[in-house]
């Protein structure tokens, strides 16, 4: 495949994924389910093994924004080491590509972790947990942590 092939892959998987972010939440499912979709290198149990990701993990905030975590997710199912192979060095071609979607994700957003990508797009941070929070979250972000899901799968699918 091509760069313009991939590129208008990767402008559709953003389509997809942003709109199954608005639809349906779980940034990382939604990274997963796309890139499934798309390019067909992940499996079901892969998408539902994600789904305690979301929101930085628990949706604490604390961890990586679950967007990221599916992007990560991804490449490993294709760069990842197989568990054979745990004896045979790093893979770092894996930790490579990761890098990359990491920096790029830093750089067009401003951080990596969930709260910090609240207090990007909100000005402020939210408890999960609490609904009134939530929805004060849910209604401040509009469509961006949905943008971010969007662009992650773009790029990991170009990646592949």
């Amino acid at each position: 495949m091509d760069i313009e092939q991939r590129q208008a892959l990767g402008e559709q998987a953003y389509a997809k994924a942003l709109k199954y972010e608005l639809d349906y939440g779980c940034c990382p499912q939604c990274v997963l389910a796309t890139v499934q979709e798309t390019v067909g290198i992940v499996d079901d149990q892969t998408v539902k093994a994600s789904h305690g990701l979301s929101g930085g993990g628990a949706l604490m905030g604390e961890g990586v924004c679950g967007a990221l975590t599916g992007g990560l997710m991804a490449l490993s199912t294709k760069y990842g080491r197989d568990r054979d192979k745990l004896d045979r060095g790093r893979y770092i071609n894996n930790f490579k590509k990761s890098k990359e979607l990491t920096e790029r994700f830093r750089q067009e957003f401003g951080g990596l972790t969930c709260r910090q990508l609240q207090q990007q797009f909100t000005g402020r941070t939210y408890d999960m947990w609490n609904a009134d929070e939530y929805k004060a979250f849910n209604d401040a972000r509009g469509q961006q942590c949905a943008h971010a899901t969007g662009m992650v799968t773009k790029w990991v699918v170009e990646m592949l």
